[in-house]
């Protein structure tokens, strides 16, 4: 055992000095206990050459803590309770109903299906904590690969073998461009109609698949892309439509909310789609935090 987990006593001496002090009273102690009072005097005893330090202050008429034993007599109560909670709580754990699940998301699983599964998680799991990170998909892919989430809400084309998926949305593109851009006068565009319109995407390396499926929907629809700027994340894009910048492209359930001086106007023809999918790492067994999730991402 390594040193600094050795020490000189025992649980059962610290359950002994916790009773004497509350009762201030050996006799009535030992009672509680069921242990004689002799024994007890010598476990405290124990205890006390182990510390190095008198515990108590003994005389015929009483029994009084020292500053050592007040000191020990604060912290023992908590210390206690938690060796006591400890079979629960790792039984909880086991069992999925406590802990702590990683979740990776982009911002097009928080427009839409993220918060339900977490409205019904949180009901049926109040006690697992969820940590949200926002990333894009190739940041994800490498902290699922790492362990670092346990699962992602992301846009892959395929994903590397070792991972599982669900599908959760498929949606075509639209456009967001300023309020008083002309061709925010009409309720549907085409590329075609944005040929001389400059465009706000985001960088390759983020999202491949869906990079390229944007440039595919240009090559369809005959028109090469004026590529004004690449940011992430979509705020970013937001912003840099409201400066004037350029336009972006944006599914219809992310542009619900939207600042008014921009609009959303959908595509018809050939438009880029958005897939958002759920994955996680192939392995034996997962995480029951995990798997109380997965259960919940069926049932939303």
């Amino acid at each position: 055992m390594p040193r600094e987990y050795q020490y000189d006593f025992e649980l059962r001496h610290l359950v002994y000095f916790r009773e004497v002090a509350q009762m201030l009273h050996f006799r009535r102690a030992a009672e509680s206990l069921g242990v004689a009072q002799p024994a007890l005097s010598r476990q405290i005893a124990h205890l006390e050459n182990a510390l190095g330090t008198p515990l108590f202050t003994r005389s015929r008429r009483r029994v009084e803590l020292t500053p050592a034993g007040k000191h020990l007599a604060d912290h023992i109560d908590p210390l206690l309770y938690q060796l006591q909670r400890l079979p629960s709580d790792l039984q909880a754990i086991a069992e999925g109903e406590t802990g702590t699940l990683r979740v990776g998301f982009t911002g097009l699983a928080m427009a839409t299906v993220l918060p339900g599964i977490l409205r019904q998680f949180q009901k049926a799991h109040p006690k697992i904590r969820v940590e949200l990170n926002e990333s894009p998909t190739s940041a994800q892919v490498e902290a699922l690969r790492a362990g670092k989430i346990a699962c992602g809400f992301l846009h892959p084309h395929m994903l590397p073998p070792g991972f599982k998926t669900r599908q959760l949305l498929c949606e075509r593109n639209g456009v967001v461009l300023p309020a008083d851009h002309p061709a925010a006068k009409r309720k549907t565009l085409r590329l075609q109609d944005l040929v001389d319109v400059p465009f706000v995407l985001f960088p390759r390396h983020l999202n491949s698949s869906f990079y390229d499926r944007t440039l595919a929907a240009f090559t369809a629809a005959g028109v090469t892309p004026r590529i004004a700027e690449e940011v992430w994340p979509r705020a970013n894009a937001i912003g840099l439509v409201r400066a004037g910048i350029g336009i972006t492209f944006m599914c219809s359930s992310e542009a619900r909310i939207l600042p008014p001086d921009v609009v959303f106007r959908r595509l018809t023809g050939p438009t880029p789609e958005s897939h958002l999918t759920l994955a996680w790492r192939d392995t034996a067994d997962n995480p029951p935090a995990l798997t109380a999730f997965l259960e919940a991402v069926r049932n939303a």
